[in-house]
């Protein structure tokens, strides 16, 4: 799971960098494109007026008229002229703000006669500064195609400066998200597996459980059937051990079943009315009779009547617990247990016991799992805490006025039904 969060996190970093990456090369593509047709479109303009206004002598042309109308100085225009012996430069500059260099200037006009169209390309002017060149081809009266050409040159420091901050402010825009989501990306992939990591951790506590609680009576039935195959016991007395063990395991079953579908959620809790008092009843009268030795301990009932909002059996597994616990744990060896079970019409259910008390320290993690004091399990303080949580109630434990332990199970009453009904 833990790779699989990572592996969910570096792929969403990755998906977000591509996109990220795309967007910012579209955008850098996109601005060098925008500058370089601007430029581009006034330095054609300048050409355009100068094929206009230039004039010719003959077969010579003549730059005079294009000089004196003309600021040909900034940005430069260069005349450049196909003849026999190759294109000759007739330079109409006179203080050039910036200096092109030549072969770039003739390359730049080769290209735009040998295509009869403007053409546009980058360079370096004298001083290394990066320039634009536009040239335009025209057509000489002598000539039947296209052997001259005009050439301006700007100088695009400034564009290429702004172009560069943007690439590199785009860049760490790119590198910041792509961070940012890299941590989004973890945190949304460990929200996703969490349901996965907490159904593996409840499997996992289940099976803990599961081999915890049986591992007892499991090596008790073991040891009971090799003493009874050696005939070293009464066999009426295994068989009365055997249920006995055989009853428990069930019973151990039944809460491992309840506490995780509780935990699970899975369980759906019904919250219908019903009798505390009258549950609390049948839940003793329920362990008398399945247990007999639970007939030599003393259990008192107060239960004033009490109507409740509640799941019948989780209920009365609860209560089951909490008195099962009261007669196992709530006297001195070798004595009976004394016991009073307590109910008030508020939905409190009380337990007493008349043993030996709750070391100090262990209230709060009392109902744990597999927390106990006495060897035990603990597993069924712990459903019947899961229980009193599901109804929207409490389960707490402390000193008992007969100085054992108490245990106070508090479930909400019904509501909007006041005392008639709790007579009924």
């Amino acid at each position: 799971m833990r790779r699989l969060r990572r592996r969910i996190a570096l792929l969403f970093a990755l998906t977000s960098a591509a996109g990220f990456i795309a967007l910012a090369v579209f955008a850098v593509h996109n601005d060098g494109s925008t500058w370089r047709g601007q430029v581009d479109q006034s330095l054609n303009l300048r050409t355009g007026q100068a094929v206009i206004q230039l004039t010719y002598k003959g077969d010579e042309p003549d730059a005079t008229d294009l000089v004196e109308t003309m600021d040909t100085d900034c940005p430069p225009l260069h005349l450049l002229v196909l003849r026999e012996d190759g294109l000759r430069t007739l330079d109409t500059l006179r203080r050039p703000c910036v200096s092109a260099r030549p072969a770039d200037v003739r390359a730049a006009a080769t290209r735009a006669i040998d295509r009869a169209e403007v053409t546009a390309r980058d360079s370096r002017a004298r001083d290394g500064r990066p320039v634009r060149l536009v040239a335009e081809p025209y057509i000489s009266p002598s000539s039947e195609e296209a052997d001259s050409a005009v050439v301006a040159v700007a100088d695009t420091s400034e564009q290429h400066r702004d172009h560069d901050r943007l690439t590199w402010g785009l860049t760490g825009a790119c590198a910041a998200l792509v961070l940012v989501s890299a941590l989004i990306g973890r945190l949304l992939a460990g929200q996703a597996i969490r349901p996965a990591l907490r159904a593996l951790d409840q499997q996992e506590a289940f099976l803990a459980d599961a081999a915890h609680d049986l591992r007892t009576p499991a090596a008790s039935l073991s040891s009971l059937a090799e003493t009874a195959l050696r005939g070293e016991t009464d066999p009426a007395d295994v068989l009365r051990r055997s249920l006995r063990l055989s009853r428990r395991m069930g019973a151990l079953v039944d809460g491992l079943l309840t506490r995780a579908r509780l935990m699970a959620g899975v369980g759906v809790v019904e919250h219908r009315p019903l009798r505390l008092d009258q549950l609390a009843e049948t839940v003793v009268d329920d362990l008398t009779a399945e247990d007999p030795a639970a007939g030599a301990h003393q259990v008192t009932v107060e239960a004033a009547p009490t109507v409740v909002e509640g799941d019948a059996e989780l209920l009365r597994r609860a209560v089951a617990n909490l008195l099962g616990n009261a007669l196992t744990h709530g006297h001195a060896p070798g004595e009976p247990a004394e016991v009073r079970l307590t109910v008030t019409p508020d939905g409190t259910l009380t337990v007493d016991d008349a043993g030996p008390g709750l070391p100090p320290g262990v209230d709060a993690a009392l109902f744990d799992r597999h927390r106990s004091t006495t060897g035990s399990t603990g597993l069924g303080l712990s459903i019947a805490s899961w229980v009193a949580h599901a109804h929207g109630g409490t389960l707490t434990a402390g000193p008992g006025p007969a100085g054992g332990a108490r245990f106070v199970l508090r479930v909400p009453v019904r509501k909007g039904r006041g005392r008639k009904e709790t007579g009924e």
